[in-house]
Order: C-alpha cells, then sequence, then structure tokens
C-alpha cells in the first residue's frame, strides 16, 4: 500500500519539474538583465519631487527583484522619465457648503520610456498614473506635500509591474 501511493505520488510530481518560480519578464524584455534608473526631469512646479520618484522607483525595482539597478555604464537599459503633472480635485465637500472641500484625490503622471544599450526603444513611451487621496486640515499645502509619496508609491508599483509584467 505505502510503495503503491508513494508510486502515484512520484508521478504526480514529474508533471512539476521543468516549472519554477522567479521573474517572468516580457519576451521583448528578455535580454534586460540590469537597469539604469537617473534622475528623472521634473516638468512641474513643484520643487525636489523628481527625486522621491526616482528613488520610490529604484526600491520598487529591487524589491520586485525582476531587474538588478546598475550604473549607466554597466547597464543593458536605461529608464528615463519625466514627471508630467501633478493633479489635485476635490473629492468630497463639506456638508451644507459644497465650495469647501473636506477631502482632495491627488494624481501623479509620469511619462516613460526604456532605451537599450544600443540607443533602442525597449518599451514606451508610457504612462504610469498614481494617485492617492488627502483629508484637508488648516494648511492644504502641506497636506498635499504629506500626501506626495503615497501617490508616487502607487505610481512606482504600476510603472514596475509595467515593465516587468508587460502590462
Amino acid at each position: 500500500m505505502k510503495a503503491s501511493l508513494a508510486t502515484v505520488f512520484c508521478f504526480a510530481l514529474c508533471g512539476c519539474l521543468g516549472y519554477h518560480v522567479g521573474p517572468v519578464k516580457p519576451y521583448y524584455l528578455r535580454d534586460v538583465h540590469t537597469i539604469a534608473v537617473p534622475t528623472f526631469k521634473n516638468r512641474t512646479l513643484v520643487p525636489r519631487i523628481e527625486v522621491l520618484v526616482t528613488d520610490t522607483v529604484i526600491k520598487q525595482l529591487q524589491q520586485d527583484g525582476t531587474f538588478q539597478i546598475v550604473s549607466e555604464d554597466k547597464a543593458d537599459a536605461t529608464l528615463g522619465g519625466e514627471i508630467f503633472s501633478i493633479t489635485r480635485s476635490p473629492a468630497r465637500s463639506v456638508r451644507g457648503n459644497v465650495l469647501a472641500t473636506t477631502e482632495f484625490n491627488l494624481g501623479l503622471i509620469l511619462k516613460y520610456s526604456l532605451i537599450g544599450r544600443d540607443g533602442r526603444q525597449l518599451a514606451g513611451p508610457g504612462r504610469a498614473v498614481g494617485t492617492t487621496s488627502f483629508f484637508v486640515s488648516s494648511d492644504v499645502t502641506s497636506d498635499e506635500r504629506q500626501a506626495l509619496p503615497l501617490a508616487t508609491e502607487d505610481l512606482a508599483t504600476r510603472l514596475v509591474s509595467q515593465l516587468s509584467e508587460g502590462w
């Protein structure tokens, strides 16, 4: 009984031999193993946002593990991007006063492209969007500034997903 059960178990596992868990890149990025991420360009009026976005994207790429981050001279591809816009729109108003807002939606748009070592465009031009919401206190500007890292993290997650999974 034990021998026949062990035999059935071995045959059941034989179908799993060719499979492995790991990064599954899109076919067009099959030769890209290392990526350089120079500081993105800032086309908005928010100062120093490009450093926050670039650092967050690098951390998300490292956490994903599909690509290794290296300097530009050693990279198979370079991820270039520009922060195109930061938008704030009202989400919820005060009861009885539709002109006063209690909650805002914050959106961050990054245009990117992945350029190979030979100068060919491997991915993009594409867009990644990060969003979050925040409640308003007495100082809307500082509330927005505190919400920017959350929108940036959402943007980085979506960007890395687009690169590593192809959609």
